[in-house]
């Protein structure tokens, strides 16, 4: 199993929550950190409490939403630490709450700007940088159990955002050249500001959620996770399906025959032997 060496990490929505706990995780372990973020005083103040603790960590004001504002997150991330090991792709909100048909499509794709295109904006900043350093590397975006089924009613932006991003992340891991990872962080229910105090304080301690993943994140994991009863829950669907297809589509001899990626692979290899 490879390890990533972290000599500097890059964490959106680092002033709070699971982005600043696994700041501190990275930083206890020597890494360089920079926490992006909205501007304003709980940037400073976080950064403030990383160095406190006598962790190397610095901070830019940063819409996530906003490409523009990505790139040059990026931008001054390489500049300041020559490489960078790993980028946390983490900021996200938690969406409006109601039946689908009573949001307002407006909010919705207002969400998306930051729960999807937050993300894709940091893949697209961070990826091609990191292909073109030597040195090994991952980036990380933050899904949900949310993105493996539907654990909170009447949240569908939410829910149909944090689908994306997996998508989106498993889409992008074979873009990258070998040397740069892409993984996707699986958070079930974690204490953060996300949702009311009330119910949230009911999850995982948010510490406690970083020192289970961060080890896995540079183990370079596929998958990054912490909620054991989460295969529950997932196996819900993936039971359905399974059934839904032995009943409709079962399978049989040469079922591979629309399967695309047994079909690509045979026409590469077609191609480079003649």
């Amino acid at each position: 199993m490879t390890v990533l060496a972290v000599g500097a990490a890059v964490i959106t929505g680092g002033v709070s929550g699971i982005g600043l706990a696994v700041a501190g995780e990275l930083g206890r372990r020597g890494a360089k950190v920079l926490l992006a973020d909205l501007p304003g005083e709980r940037l400073e103040a976080a950064v403030s409490a990383l160095t406190d603790e006598g962790i190397n960590a610095c901070g830019q004001a940063c819409d996530v939403s906003d490409l523009a504002q990505v790139e040059a997150l990026a931008q001054a991330a390489f500049a300041r630490f020559g490489d960078v090991g790993l980028v946390f792709n983490n900021a996200g909100v938690s969406g409006p709450r109601g039946k689908l048909w009573e949001i307002d499509p407006a909010a919705a794709k207002a969400h998306f700007d930051i729960n999807f295109w937050g993300v894709w904006n940091g893949c697209r900043a961070f990826a091609p940088r990191l292909a073109a350093q030597a040195s090994p590397s991952a980036i990380y975006n933050t899904g949900s159990e949310n993105s493996l089924f539907c654990a909170l009613p009447h949240t569908a932006a939410y829910i149909a955002a944090k689908h994306a991003v997996l998508g989106m992340t498993e889409s992008l891991r074979g873009d990258l050249p070998s040397h740069v990872h892409a993984g996707l962080v699986i958070p079930g229910w974690v204490h953060t500001a996300i949702g009311p105090d009330a119910v949230m304080r009911n999850g995982m301690d948010v510490a406690r959620f970083a020192e289970i993943i961060v080890p896995q994140m540079l183990a370079r994991q596929r998958f990054v996770v912490a909620h054991a009863y989460n295969v529950v829950r997932m196996h819900e669907r993936i039971d359905a399906l399974d059934t839904a297809y032995a009943a409709h589509a079962p399978r049989y001899d040469g079922d591979e025959e629309y399967d695309v990626l047994t079909t690509i692979a045979r026409l590469r290899a077609a191609r480079e032997a003649g």
